[in-house]
């Protein structure tokens, strides 16, 4: 089974930066894309950016600017720096993979989540 490990996430005052990791370890071939998502406290839990295979990047407009995602392909981890962290920011943030071909039968579509790791941003 795929398993997906964050770390990084911390206290941070207004203004700072964090970098998280997101390790995935197990029965792994490829993964289409992976990506962070975010819930803060009374929010739905929202994308906040995604890289794909091949390389390409979406950010939600929030952050756009201020974070930046990469990946490690042959240490298959996803990292997420987060500069100019902001009150808003605080959540706890779960590492997603994706592996799989849309509309295949044989090789169908599957996600997996990380914990969470938790980012507390104070003003």
């Amino acid at each position: 089974q795929v398993q997906l490990v964050e770390s990084g996430g911390g206290l941070v005052q207004a203004g700072g930066s964090l970098r998280l990791s997101c390790a995935a370890s197990g029965s792994i071939f490829s993964f289409n894309a992976m990506g962070w998502y975010r819930l803060a406290p009374g929010k739905q839990r929202v994308l906040v950016a995604a890289i794909s295979s091949g390389g390409s990047t979406t950010y939600a407009g929030s952050v756009k600017g201020r974070f930046t995602i990469s990946r490690d392909v042959a240490k298959n981890t996803v990292y997420l720096q987060m500069n100019s962290l902001k009150p808003e920011d605080t959540a706890v943030y779960y590492c997603n993979a994706e592996e799989g071909q849309y509309y295949s039968a044989m090789d169908p579509v599957r996600r997996y989540w990380g914990q969470g790791t938790q980012v507390t941003v104070s003003s």
